[in-house]
Order: structure tokens, then C-alpha cells, then sequence
């Protein structure tokens, strides 16, 4: 049997109330989210927890050699993966390198992304903040609270 009756359907999800928050201010920059890193000369765990991580910087070298590297790897305790590798070519001579670096990376159980350098005036400074947990939870950066 046919009725006259309009049923509203009302949509009461966040991407229907608009606090869907756009991914570039979702992996903003943040005070509270922010964690440093600094590698010379060495090589250091930058992050050994699981989930998605977005990665800033700036590598730098300055050498009178070449084959001076400045990498960043992924390792699981066996075996290492390299991500980025800024080498120095093998001219001669004084010579300087800069280069800004950008990029997102996948933490699963067991693994670490590893930063080194082979040489005491090369360089990778920067800042990493988580941008989604293991199971793809967003994060969002800290003190903000969308609306």
C-alpha cells in the first residue's frame, strides 16, 4: 500500500557534518607533535614505532672527498632496506651539498627507520610526527580538535 509520508534520512557522519579535516592540515607541522632528530657521523634509530610517519629535513655535507653518504634506512633486525641516499660525487676538491628531504613511511612490528652518515661534517637534521597509527587512524596534530 503507497503513503504520502516523506521519511527524512539523515546522514550523521563526520564527512556529512564537515569536520573532515583536509590530509595537508592533517599532517601540519606541530609544536606538541614534533620529535627532532640529528645524525653526524653515526648511525641512530630515528623512529621504532609502529605507523605511519611523516619525515622532514635537511641533509648536508661538506667534504674534500667523494663517496661521502648520508642515507636513511629501513631495517627489521636482519636485513636493511635503504630509503634515501645523498652521496658526494668523487671529484676533488672543497665541496658542498644540500638537499631538503619530504616523505612519508610505513612502520610495521619489528622494523625501525635507521639515519646515518660516514663522515663527521656530514648530516641529517630534521623532525618526524606520527600521521596514522598502525591500522590507518589518522592523527591529528597535537591541540587540534576539529569542529
Amino acid at each position: 500500500m503507497a503513503q504520502n509520508v516523506i521519511v527524512p534520512i539523515i546522514d550523521l557522519t563526520s564527512a556529512a557534518e564537515g569536520s573532515t579535516v583536509p590530509q595537508n592540515l592533517q599532517t601540519a607541522l606541530a609544536f606538541g607533535s614534533q620529535n627532532a632528530f640529528s645524525v653526524s657521523n653515526t648511525s641512530a634509530t630515528i623512529i621504532n614505532n609502529t605507523g605511519f610517519y611523516k619525515i622532514y629535513g635537511n641533509m648536508n655535507i661538506e667534504t674534500y672527498a667523494g663517496g661521502i653518504s648520508a642515507k636513511f634506512e629501513l631495517t627489521n633486525g636482519l636485513t636493511n632496506k635503504t630509503l634515501l641516499d645523498f652521496k658526494s660525487d668523487n671529484g676533488s676538491g672543497s665541496r658542498s651539498y644540500s638537499e631538503i628531504f619530504e616523505f612519508v613511511v610505513f612502520i610495521a612490528a619489528g622494523e625501525s627507520l635507521i639515519g646515518s652518515t660516514d663522515y663527521s661534517r656530514a648530516s641529517l637534521i630534521g623532525s618526524y610526527r606520527q600521521i596514522a597509527d598502525i591500522n590507518g587512524t589518522l592523527v591529528n596534530p597535537s591541540g587540534f580538535n576539529p569542529q
